[in-house]
C-alpha cells in the first residue's frame, strides 16, 4: 500500500510497519440495523463522515452479522480503498482445520471487496491454548504464506481475559499488533495497564476497543458523576473524558468507537484533533479518580485487581469473579453475567468461583483483608447460572482449545 495521504486536523499514531494510523478508530460492529439488516444508507453516512474527517482505521469482524458486506459495499461504492486501513478478524474459535482458515478468509475477501486486509486479528484468544490450537492447524504457515502473497498486511490478536495469560499470550508468538479491552474502569483488569505496557515495552501497537465499555461510561454513570462532568470547565462529555485519558498515554495506538450517528462521528472528531499523550493535567485525573469513585461507590467488594491473590490453586480467577460482582450494581445482571463468562468460562482451565475449595492461601495475601472465600460464594450464586453452567459443559465437550 502507498502511503496515505493524512488530514491535518486528526492526530496519528505509528502503527504496524510504520503505518501511521487515526488515533480514533471505527469500530463497525454497531451500524444501526433496519428490516433485519444494517441501514446500510444510514452506515455509509457516517462511515464518510468519519473518513472525511481522518479516521482510517475501520474495524470488523467475521461474526458481526452483515459488517464486512456493510464496510465492503460503502468502500466500493465511495472509492476510499487507498484511503483506510481494514482490520478484520479470523473466528478461531470455529475453526477445525487449515481448510477452513482459508474457506473462512477468502470469504471475508469477498465481502469486503478487497484482495487484501491491512489488519487481520485471531479473534478474541482468550489464552495460550487457544493459539496453540491454531499452531497445530498450521496457521504460522498459512499466515507467511499470505503476507508473502500480501493478503495480509500485519497479523494480530484481540483478547478478553486477566493480564497474566494476555501476557502469555502476547509472547506467544512474533505479533505486530493487538486488540484489547481498557478504559479507566479496566485500568486494572483485562489485560490492563501492565499489559498495555508491555506490549509497548515490545514495540506492539494497541488498538482499545470498549474505551465506553459499551456506551456505559456515559449512559450508566452514577448520578453525582453525571454532575461532576456538567460542573466541569473542560466542558467535556462524559465520551470525551474516557477517551483523553485514553489519548493521554503513549502506549495507546488507535481507540475505536462504534459511531452509529453523524453527530457522534462529529463530536469524538472533535475530541481527537484535541488529544495528546501527556495532555491530560493534575486536576484532569483528579476528576477521573473521582468519576471511578462514584462508580466504584456503587460496588459490592473493594478489589483493587491487585492480583496479589493469585494464582489460586484451584484457577479461581478472584480478580475477574470480583470485578463482575461489582458490575451487577453498575452495569446491570446481563453486562455482568456476559464479563463473567468471557473471563473465566471460555479458556481450557476455568476460573469459575465455584471451584473454590475454602482453602484461604488467598486471603492471606490480600491487601485489602477482604473476605474472599465468602464474596466468592456470592460470586458462584448470582453469576453461575444454569446457563452459565450448561455453557461450561458444551465447552468441555467442544475443546476448542
Amino acid at each position: 500500500m502507498g502511503e496515505m495521504k493524512l488530514n491535518p486536523k486528526m492526530k496519528y499514531r505509528t502503527g504496524a510497519g510504520g503505518d501511521m494510523l487515526s488515533v480514533l478508530g471505527y469500530g463497525c460492529m454497531r451500524f444501526t440495523r433496519k428490516g433485519g439488516g444494517i441501514d446500510l444508507e444510514k452506515a455509509e453516512r457516517e462511515v464518510m463522515a468519519a473518513v472525511d474527517g481522518g479516521v482510517n482505521y475501520l474495524d470488523t469482524a467475521y461474526i458481526y452479522p452483515g459488517s464486512e458486506a456493510a464496510v465492503g459495499k460503502i468502500i466500493e461504492k465511495n472509492h476510499c480503498r487507498d484511503r483506510v486501513y481494514i482490520a478484520t478478524k479470523l473466528p478461531q474459535y470455529l475453526i477445525k482445520s487449515r481448510a477452513g482458515i482459508e474457506k473462512t478468509f477468502r470469504e471475508e475477501l469477498s465481502r469486503l471487496r478487497t484482495d487484501h486486509v491491512d489488519y487481520y486479528l485471531m479473534h478474541m484468544i482468550t489464552d495460550a491454548g487457544s493459539w496453540r490450537r491454531m499452531e497445530a492447524l498450521g496457521v504460522r504457515e498459512w499466515i507467511e504464506e499470505k503476507k508473502r502473497s500480501g493478503e495480509i498486511r500485519h497479523i494480530g490478536f484481540s483478547f478478553h481475559g486477566s493480564t497474566d495469560i494476555f501476557l502469555e499470550v502476547l509472547n506467544a508468538y512474533d505479533w505486530e499488533f493487538c486488540q484489547i479491552q481498557y478504559n479507566y474502569m479496566d485500568e486494572h483488569s483485562q489485560a490492563g495497564r501492565r499489559g498495555l505496557e508491555a506490549a509497548r515495552a515490545k514495540g506492539i501497537p494497541v488498538i482499545i476497543m470498549e474505551p465506553l465499555r459499551g456506551g456505559r461510561l456515559v449512559n450508566l454513570l452514577p448520578k453525582e458523576a453525571k454532575a461532576r462532568i456538567a460542573a466541569h470547565s473542560r466542558g467535556w462529555s462524559a465520551a470525551e473524558w474516557a477517551f483523553q485519558w485514553l489519548w493521554d498515554q503513549p502506549g495507546v495506538t488507535v481507540t475505536l468507537s462504534g459511531m452509529n450517528s453523524v453527530e457522534m462521528v462529529q463530536e469524538n472528531l472533535r475530541a481527537a484533533s484535541r488529544s495528546g499523550v501527556g495532555s491530560l493535567t493534575l486536576e484532569d485525573f483528579k476528576l477521573i479518580d473521582a468519576l471511578r469513585a462514584d462508580i466504584n461507590g456503587k460496588i459490592r467488594v473493594g478489589c483493587t485487581g491487585c492480583g496479589y491473590c493469585m494464582p489460586c490453586p484451584q484457577g479461581v480467577d478472584i480478580p475477574a469473579s470480583f470485578r463482575c460482582l461489582n458490575e451487577i450494581a453498575i452495569e446491570g445482571k446481563f453486562a455482568a453475567k456476559k464479563e463473567y463468562w468471557q473471563t473465566t468460562a471460555v479458556r481450557k482451565v476455568p476460573g469459575s468461583a465455584s471451584r473454590c475449595i475454602g482453602c484461604g492461601k488467598c486471603e492471606r495475601h490480600c491487601p485489602q483483608g477482604l473476605p474472599i472465600r465468602e464474596k466468592l460464594k456470592e460470586v458462584a450464586k448470582e453469576l453461575e447460572t444454569p446457563i452459565y453452567r450448561a455453557g461450561r459443559l458444551a465447552m468441555k465437550v467442544w475443546k476448542p482449545w
